[in-house]
């Protein structure tokens, strides 16, 4: 059973998504969460990272909407096909989540890249950080490594649940950035999610007018959560297509 350590206040601060907003978010840090809880919490519109789980409860603002992908229906596009195609030298392997140096320094690369193309403060880490942050324990937590012949050039953290795989974060080298391996990603985690007999992928919040979690919509057809509903409530799930994506 999961164990409840801190259930914080939802507090209002500037919006990382939408300028000129503001943001208000639930937080709930909990350890002992079984996939089957962890499952109801992603029904909900809730998410993980490390020990934390998170939801946006903005009054008056419904902007971050939890996406699914189901995967019998999913169909993708001509340009996710073209990455799929050009990441097919790429093996992936799955492992529980670990940290080492080499792990290290392709974050290190892949975050001084967006300092420079996106403007990201700086946020150098260590070790012993980068563990805390990725390596949480937390049953049913997988690493999903990409490797170019003998070198790892992508990783993606996921977590999976008894009907779904959920799709937490994903860095990959600059240098293989003509791969489009990012929009790749996505199609490997349902490919690995199908192997492993699952039925929905889950992308996290869309946002539509922010960029970087917009493309979520060019997946599909997809599945868009209505409304916030709590434990006692059943959540409803809408069926959606997929924007233009080439």
């Amino acid at each position: 059973m999961a164990l409840v350590h801190l259930h914080l206040p939802a507090q209002e601060e500037p919006c990382n998504y939408l300028p000129g907003r503001s943001a208000t978010t639930e937080y709930r840090v909990m350890t002992q969460v079984s996939p089957e809880e962890h499952e109801v919490l992603l029904e909900r519109g809730w998410r993980r990272f490390g020990p934390q789980y998170f939801r946006p409860v903005c009054a008056g603002c419904a902007e971050c909407v939890s996406l699914r992908i189901p995967l019998a229906t999913f169909r993708p596009s001509k340009s996710q096909r073209r990455a799929w195609r050009k990441c097919q030298h790429l093996r992936v392997e799955a492992r529980v989540p670990q940290a080492d140096e080499e792990r290290l320094a392709l974050y290190a690369a892949w975050h001084a890249k967006r300092e420079a193309d996106r403007g990201w403060p700086a946020s150098p880490i260590g070790l012993e950080e980068y563990a805390r942050t990725f390596c949480t324990e937390h049953e049913g937590a997988w690493e999903l490594d990409y490797f170019e012949g003998d070198r790892l050039v992508a990783l993606g953290f996921v977590d999976e649940t008894p009907n779904a795989v959920s799709s937490i974060y994903f860095f990959y080298h600059p240098d293989v950035a003509h791969l489009s391996i990012g929009v790749a990603s996505v199609l490997f985690e349902m490919a690995w999610a199908r192997q492993r007999g699952r039925s929905h992928l889950y992308l996290g919040y869309r946002i539509a007018g922010c960029p970087s979690t917009a493309y979520k919509s060019q997946y599909g057809p997809h599945e868009l959560l209505v409304a916030r509903a709590d434990f006692a409530e059943a959540p409803a799930w809408s069926a959606a297509v997929a924007a233009l994506a080439g």
